[in-house]
This record gives structure tokens, C-alpha cells and sequence, in this order.
């Protein structure tokens, strides 16, 4: 691999966590639990929804594609961040980077959509009850989730294509433990000012618009269910938001806390442990938030089970 400043790189270095070689084995651990948590608790989701007809409905086949998201979003990082925390190479092909990139951008976005998605169905469920047969049916629910994923594959590819068609001549040490947009970006051997107002702005309109419509969702939501007459009414439509609303609270907390926050000598180190939140944590506990909140899917896997023991006797 050539390292001088006069030849373009065909290779970059993840730094990822190798400065902390005391603590590389535990997070190694913890890393691999978290992941497995990812895959076992959302596939395990994708499969009662699938199995159980009660589960038919617009806002599991909502959480259907979220779960899937999340095995996408967390496997287009972790495997690779595993090998890097027990090899000495921790080399990644620019190829291997812009697809890095590509899909952790697709799954993110997509999943800012779709977490807005759920957010109007949830609105439609509680404040036009009667209507919702109508608004949600089938058909609006696959549109509004292909256009969920139009939008993360065009942003995904739009924005990999855009940065990657770069120069890449100078430094090859990424300080992240991913091929993250401004990390990489950082390391072109052009100006980048284009590419960072792209970014922000894209960024304010895949992630701070939907934010918005959740947040203006909720108010309304909110009052409409302080007007219901009846404490059991309101107690169970508070039930059926709070699984979306704590997942919410949890992907815009963690990304907000790793990406909005004051500079500081220690700001690239607190990146990276912040990135493993929103990376490794959350996709982890999402399947739980809804299993342990959700009565319809506690029923579903207790039927799945049962049939599974008749079926193996």
C-alpha cells in the first residue's frame, strides 16, 4: 500500500479503537453480545410477524421493516468493527468504504422515514379511528414504506457516489471505527466545502424534518388522548405510542449526543463510544422495547411456541 503524499490510496486504515489496546478485548465482548442481541431479538420479530395473522396489521408490518432495518443497519458495521478490534490490520479497500458508507447511510435514512411513517399511523390510529381502515389500508402502507426506502437508497447511493468520486491522494487513517461521511470526508485531497453543505443540508431534511413531523404527530396525538372520557381509553392508546416513542427517543437521543455537541480536545474519542450507542446499543434494544411493551406480541410468541412444541412431538 502506498502512503506517500504523491500517490492516490487504494486502501484506508480504520483507526476504530486501537489507541485503547487496555479495553479492546472487553468491548470485543461486548460488541458481539450486542450484535447477536440485534439479530436474534429482531429476527425473532420478523418471524411472529410473519407466522402470526393477529400480527397482520399496518403498524406491525411497519415494525416488520423496521426490525429488518435494524439487522441491516447494525450488520453494515459491527462484523467489520469485530475484526478490527482482534487483527492488527485494520486496512478497508475504498471499495469496501463506499459500501460502508452506502448502506449505513441507505439504512439510516430509510429508517428516519419509516420512524415518521409510524409516527402518522399511529396519528391516524388515535385521532381518526374510524377513518384508519381506510387511509391505512395495504396499499398506502407498502407506498409510504417504498418510498421510505426509495429515499435511503437515492440518498445512500447519492451521497457515496458524491464523496467517493473524490481524490483520496494524502492521508489514509480514518478516526472512526466506520467509513462515516465527515471522517472520510476529512481525508480528500480537494476542497470539500460543496460535499459538507450538501451533507448538512440533506442531513436537516432526512433527519430534522421527520424529527419534526414525530414531534408535531405527538402533540396532536397527546391531545386528543388528555380529551378521551375514560382513564382505560387513555391508558391504552398512551400503551400503543409509547413502544414508537421510546424507540424515537432512543435513535434521535444517541445520534444527537454523538453529532451536536460542543468541540473539545476529546471530541474524536467521545465520537466513537457516543457511535457505538446509535450503532451497536440501540438496534439491540429495539426488539425488547417492543416485545416487553406489547401484550399482541408476548400472545404471538407464546401461540408460536406452543405450535412448535405440538409440531415436534
Amino acid at each position: 500500500m502506498k502512503k506517500d503524499n504523491e500517490s492516490c490510496l487504494t486502501e484506508m486504515i480504520l483507526i476504530g479503537f486501537s489507541d485503547f489496546k487496555t479495553i479492546q478485548e472487553l468491548l470485543f465482548c461486548l460488541v458481539l453480545i450486542f450484535y447477536f442481541i440485534t439479530l436474534m431479538g429482531n429476527s425473532l420479530v420478523l418471524i411472529l410477524t410473519i407466522l402470526s395473522p393477529t400480527l397482520h396489521t399496518p403498524m406491525y408490518f411497519f415494525l416488520w421493516n423496521l426490525s429488518f432495518l435494524e439487522i441491516g443497519y447494525t450488520s453494515s458495521i459491527s462484523p467489520k468493527m469485530l475484526m478490527n478490534l482482534l487483527s492488527e490490520n485494520q486496512t478497508i479497500s475504498l471499495w469496501g468504504c463506499g459500501c460502508q458508507m452506502c448502506f449505513f447511510v441507505l439504512f439510516s435514512v430509510t429508517e428516519c422515514c419509516l420512524l415518521c411513517v409510524m409516527a402518522y399511523d399511529r396519528y391516524v390510529a388515535i385521532c381518526k379511528p374510524l377513518q384508519y381502515p381506510y387511509i391505512m389500508n395495504y396499499r398506502e402502507c407498502a407506498n409510504f414504506v417504498a418510498a421510505s426506502w426509495v429515499f435511503g437508497i437515492l440518498m445512500g447511493l447519492g451521497q457515496s457516489i458524491s464523496i467517493f468520486t473524490l481524490p483520496f491522494c494524502g492521508l489514509n487513517r480514518i478516526s472512526h471505527f466506520f467509513c462515516d461521511i465527515m471522517p472520510v470526508l476529512r481525508l480528500t485531497s480537494t476542497d470539500t466545502y460543496k460535499n459538507e453543505v450538501a451533507n448538512a443540508i440533506l442531513t436537516m431534511v432526512f433527519a430534522l424534518v421527520p424529527l419534526l413531523f414525530i414531534l408535531f404527530s405527538y402533540i396532536l396525538i397527546i391531545s386528543t388522548i388528555l380529551m378521551m372520557p375514560v382513564a382505560k381509553n387513555r391508558q391504552k392508546a398512551f400503551s400503543t405510542c409509547s413502544s414508537h416513542l421510546t424507540v424515537v427517543l432512543l435513535y434521535y437521543g444517541t445520534i444527537t449526543a454523538a453529532y451536536i455537541h460542543p468541540n473539545s480536545g476529546n471530541s474524536q474519542d467521545n465520537n466513537r463510544f457516543l457511535a457505538l450507542l446509535y450503532t451497536v446499543v440501540t438496534p439491540s434494544l429495539n426488539p425488547i422495547i417492543y416485545s416487553l411493551r406489547n401484550k399482541e406480541i408476548k400472545a404471538a410468541f407464546k401461540r408460536t411456541v406452543a405450535k412448535l412444541c405440538v409440531f415436534l412431538r
